[in-house]
């Protein structure tokens, strides 16, 4: 097995110009010292549980529909994880519905704060490098679109627990197999599905990116099952020190 490899601006909602010019009336704020912008994080409890329903619903579905019509951008566990995050913080109106070919099967609620790509970092959500926050971040390379699966880990998540016990839906588990080219990999803890009535038990998925001359795929685990899994390496326990943990997006930190 291979694993699968924001306070807003100075007053209320982040006014359109703000979300197209990183200067105009945005305050470059970092309460937590971890290199996210305040103006990013999602402050109230119905936007963090919002993004939680919404991230781990389209990453589960990724696993559920059929191989051919995955987005072809998914191609690694990082790729899944990048994906799902923007996705989630998306408008979710008609028209990225029929683009997504996502049909919720209940209702969901919106993401007040702000609607991704409408930020003051515009698409670029995604801290790459180390260091405290600055204003100049918004045009020196401090934020990209694209980050590896150690980048999400390092810059864009924080530390939870290596209890998997502490984990809530769309928290992420980080693994290092140093046996691999590539040896930080991740799988999301989906908990209960929202897609599928089976019980009462909890869910991860993830990309289990190249797998010899192929793509790999989609892959969706009982976590009885992977706690459980044939190779050690795998197993989401205390004693197995190839799993990092569990870890939270930084835009949730400080949620309850």
């Amino acid at each position: 097995m291979q694993a699968a490899t924001g306070a807003a601006a100075s007053k209320g909602t982040l006014q359109d110009g703000a979300r197209h010019n990183p200067s105009a009336d945005v305050q470059w704020t970092d309460r937590f010292g971890d290199g996210t912008p305040d103006f990013l994080r999602l402050d109230s409890p119905s936007d963090q549980e919002s993004f939680r329903r919404w991230f781990t619903l389209i990453a589960e579905f990724q696993a559920l529909r059929a191989p051919a019509v995955l987005p072809s951008e998914i191609n690694d566990c990082a790729a899944l994880l990048r994906y799902s995050y923007r996705s989630a913080l998306h408008a979710h109106d008609a028209a990225w519905l029929k683009e997504a070919d996502i049909v919720p099967p209940s209702a969901l609620g919106a993401i007040e704060k702000y609607q991704y790509p409408l930020t003051p970092l515009g698409a670029a959500l995604f801290r790459v490098r180390p260091g405290p926050l600055t204003a100049e971040d918004s045009h020196n390379g401090g934020f990209a679109e694209f980050a590896d699966a150690q980048t999400l880990k390092e810059f864009n998540t924080h530390y939870i627990s290596r209890d998997i016990h502490a984990a809530r839906p769309g928290d992420i588990l980080f693994y290092r197999q140093l046996q691999q080219d590539s040896p930080f990999h991740s799988m999301i803890f989906v908990g209960r599905s929202q897609w599928i009535g089976e019980g009462g038990g909890d869910f991860v998925v993830y990309h289990t990116g190249p797998e010899g001359k192929t793509r790999g795929g989609m892959r969706r685990l009982a976590l009885a099952d992977l706690r459980q899994y044939p190779s050690p390496r795998w197993r989401p326990v205390a004693g197995n020190s190839n799993f990092l943990g569990v870890y939270r997006w930084n835009i949730l930190r400080g949620a309850n």
